[in-house]
């Protein structure tokens, strides 16, 4: 049998928003509340971390910068 070395990069880490606690830390490490968590996982279709960090980090950006265009309006 071979053995295979999983760097901790390319493991995904999967959201569980079944389980409250896993919800709530989930939440708080993306800086989101809970029901913001779970209407972007039904967004992106996924439950991979890294997935959702850079969609919440686009809209973010996509936000931004639509405030800065309403400010020099």
């Amino acid at each position: 049998m071979e053995t295979k070395n999983i760097s901790t990069t390319a493991r995904k880490e999967l959201i569980d928003i079944s389980d409250e606690q896993d919800r709530n830390y989930w939440a708080t490490r993306l800086g989101v509340s809970c029901e913001k968590l779970k209407s972007t996982i039904k967004a992106v279709q996924s439950m991979e971390f890294s997935k959702l960090k850079d969609y919440l980090r686009m809209e973010k950006i996509k936000s931004a910068s639509t405030y800065q265009r309403f400010l020099n309006a």
